[in-house]
């Protein structure tokens, strides 16, 4: 999702904020000054990553910006080593509210005949939390699917970042384009817990 579209969901988005470490008033879901306050703040600190950390391409850019600071962090210096190696790599999703994870769910369900993309509802991934991105990898401007070629990809930076995690070593769904940070808690429904109630969880 962009970072507008992670606006509209107010709730969600004062969730992400408070739980930051941005956002110290209620959860109302309704915007206003403190919010406003809040969202600004978020903004500068991810400017000032992208000037500590390197800018990229502009599709990261906008996948970045909808993630949480430290996973911010993380991704650039992912994205740098891949520019280091000569890799045409981009960041190609970050934050998904709850409603646009169920929207993916359904496919492959329920009379849906596009393929499976995920087994997770809304609140069962870590994309829901500001904590994932995948990836894309371009050759010569071409989107490449090859699962090898992501492989190889991953076992240049598997090892190099403590608290990065890859989908791709999942043994009941293996997500190859899938990186996240490493979250305080060891359970997806421990994140979800702190993230509702606004606490830390990164």
């Amino acid at each position: 999702m962009s970072y507008q579209l992670l606006k509209q969901d107010v709730l969600f988005y004062q969730r992400f904020l408070k739980a930051n470490g941005f956002y110290s008033s209620g959860l109302s879901g309704v915007w206003n000054a403190d919010t406003d306050a809040a969202d600004a703040a978020f903004v500068q600190q991810s400017q000032t990553i992208a000037q500590q950390q390197g800018l990229f391409d502009a599709r990261s850019e906008s996948n970045i910006i909808t993630i949480a600071p430290k996973a911010q962090v993380l991704a650039r210096k992912f994205l740098a080593v891949m520019k280091t190696n000569n890799l045409d790599v981009r960041i190609i999703s970050g934050t998904r509210t709850y409603a646009e994870q169920d929207v993916l769910f359904k496919k492959g369900r329920s009379g849906n005949t596009e393929p499976k993309v995920t087994n997770a509802r809304g609140g069962q991934s870590n994309h829901n939390f500001g904590l994932a991105w995948d990836i894309g990898l371009f050759e010569n401007g071409k989107y490449i699917t090859t699962d090898k070629k992501y492989k190889q990809v991953a076992l240049l930076v598997k090892g190099q970042f403590p608290e990065l995690e890859w989908g791709g070593d999942w043994q009941s769904f293996p997500d190859i384009p899938h990186y996240q940070h490493k979250a305080i808690v060891n359970s997806i429904a421990q994140v979800r817990a702190l993230f509702e109630a606004g606490k830390p969880y990164l």
